[in-house]
């Protein structure tokens, strides 16, 4: 098989599996598609030259925190939201406050939280960010009481289509929003 032949397959089998995918595949999901051996920049490049194919469609090719995805333009979201009318969650602002607290100022205790938001922090809501996967338990603070730490978790930078927290906005640009982050 001629090189350029064989660089044609192998982008269109990584094409194949990231469309097929349920989750984004990180690149060692994707050098398993390969029997023989592939380099890292060689993924990487096929992965390029995919993402400048899919352009001028109505799909691209985006990168999050745990790997690669096709996902409909933002243009077309709120088309397609129609053919699923399951409503999004709504979340209170005391549970998004405390989502902005944990991602900007992670690892947090429940105390710290409480410390910065001025009110008694109520279980359901981490238990609720827990459940939608957005936070985890990562540790316990050696401290009397030994009171455990929480973080964000991939599946919440995935959710913001962010590839990491840097990525996130500014704390600056919230300052309209009287949010207490920088307390």
């Amino acid at each position: 098989m001629k090189e350029l032949d064989k660089i044609a397959e192998m982008k269109q089998v990584l094409e194949a599996a990231l469309l097929t995918a349920g989750q984004p595949l990180s690149l060692e999901d994707m050098l398993k598609l390969f029997s023989s051996r592939v380099e890292r920049a060689t993924l990487r490049m096929l992965l390029d030259e995919l993402k400048q194919d899919w352009e001028d469609k109505t799909m691209e090719l985006v990168q999050v925190a745990t790997g690669y995805r096709f996902q409909a333009k933002a243009h077309l979201s709120s088309y397609i939201a129609r053919m699923n009318p399951e409503r999004q969650p709504k979340y209170s602002r005391a549970v998004m406050e405390t989502l902005a607290i944990i991602a900007y100022r992670q690892p947090v205790t429940r105390g710290d939280i409480e410390d910065i938001r001025g009110v008694a922090a109520n279980p359901n809501i981490l238990r609720q960010l827990i459940e939608r996967d957005w936070i985890d338990v990562v540790g316990q603070r050696e401290v009397p009481g030994r009171p455990s730490l929480y973080a964000t978790t991939k599946h919440f930078l995935d959710d913001l289509n962010l590839r990491s927290l840097s990525e996130l906005p500014q704390v600056e640009d919230f300052s309209q929003t009287g949010m207490p982050l920088d307390a």
